[in-house]
């Protein structure tokens, strides 16, 4: 005999053993948490991380500033030209009609006395009059004052095709920079608002953080401009006894590395200005007077001196003799990082005035706040 089995009952339906009920439940848990958690949320970033973001992001709306102002400088001079050789066109499309209406008049005359009025009135209406006289014998049959007619209509409508084109051509490359005024706008606005939008999630502890973060930056930088006050102040003394040590033997009455009476004058002039602007706030395509930015500030200063700069940063940096740091004198431009995006005006002893940023104002500081490019002296 078979040995003897007590069969299982079934589980009534909808009951489950204690292990997979305990299994059941988790997994319902795990899978509501899911639920509820939001989706894919990218960690917060550290303050210093936002510090460097934000900086450089002020740093590339500089650089699209100067972007906006180069196009904006350029439209304005295009835009200058556009209209000088649309009032051109105006005025030689007047003497045109002057020159064709003579001509119909001409031609009026030949119809009544029954000459060649035709050939006139084609010519009136041709494309090329000139390529009409050589397929033509018009100019045999008319008087000699017809004919000074006829060269001055083939004259001015000659020189009003012409300046048309080039309105047009001067029309279409305004288009173009204007388009990329408006692409440099909005570069800068964009970088501007991820920069405030990155600010505005600081809580008060990280803001005071973040100021502590920027008193360092400032302390370091101003540590480095009294060094570099304390060694211009040493050789301009060494200079001096070399001058007194020299008296009898030369006839040089200046002293190495300094300016003429008039370029000082004008570097007085441009600081004065300057100074005049500290607490005005800084504006992204500003040049005055009620707001400037880094370019613009520098322009207008020494606009004050009599001295025209151009707009931009990287044309600015072309305008005048290169110096070393150390030889930088009041009035002189310091420009800083690689692509040339800032600049400066030293007032000596390791300081400058300059327009510093979005959200700031005119203001004198270190100038080794920001990496040195290089140092102009205006010509």
């Amino acid at each position: 005999m078979a040995p003897h089995r007590r069969s299982r009952p079934p589980s009534p339906m909808g009951i489950r053993t204690p292990a997979l009920a305990t299994a059941a439940l988790t997994s319902v848990a795990l899978l509501s948490q899911t639920a509820n958690a939001s989706p894919s949320e990218e960690p917060r970033p550290s303050l210093e991380e936002v510090e460097k973001k934000v900086g450089d992001l002020y740093r590339q709306a500089e650089t699209a500033s100067e972007k906006y102002n180069a196009a904006k400088e350029k439209t304005t001079k295009q835009k200058k030209r556009v209209d000088t050789l649309l009032d051109d066109v105006a005025r030689r499309t007047e003497k045109l009609n002057d020159a064709r209406e003579e001509l119909g008049t001409f031609a009026a005359a030949q119809y009544r006395t029954g000459a060649a009025a035709p050939d006139t009135a084609s010519l009136l209406l041709a494309d090329n009059p000139q390529d009409y006289f050589d397929q033509t014998q018009l100019m045999d049959r008319l008087t000699s004052r017809q004919k000074q007619s006829v060269d001055d209509y083939v004259t001015q409508q000659t020189a009003t095709t012409e300046k048309r084109r080039e309105a047009s051509e001067s029309l279409e490359t305004l288009t173009r920079t204007q388009s990329s005024l408006k692409t440099s706008k909005a570069d800068v606005q964009r970088k501007l608002a991820t920069a405030r939008d990155l600010l505005s999630k600081l809580t008060t502890e990280e803001k005071a953080r973040l100021a502590a973060i920027e008193r360092q930056k400032q302390e370091e930088a101003q540590r480095k401009a009294d060094e570099l006050a304390r060694q211009q102040a040493a050789d301009a003394e060494r200079r001096r006894q070399e001058a007194a040590q020299s008296t009898g033997t030369s006839t040089g009455t200046g002293t190495s590395g300094s300016g003429s009476a008039a370029s000082t004058a004008k570097a007085d002039k441009a600081l004065a200005f300057a100074r005049a602007q500290i607490g005005k706030p800084y504006v992204w395509g500003a040049s005055g007077p009620g707001s400037y930015d880094c370019s613009g500030l520098t322009q207008a200063a020494w606009k004050a001196a009599g001295v025209t700069l151009p707009r931009t940063t990287w044309d600015q940096v072309k305008a005048g003799t290169t110096v070393s740091v150390n030889s930088a004198q009041p009035g002189d431009l310091v420009f800083f990082y690689d692509d040339i995006s800032h600049v400066g005006i030293y007032i000596g002893d390791g300081m400058m005035i300059h327009a510093p940023k979005p959200g700031a104002y005119v203001r004198e500081e270190s100038i080794y706040y920001m990496p040195i490019h290089s140092v102009v002296r205006p010509a």
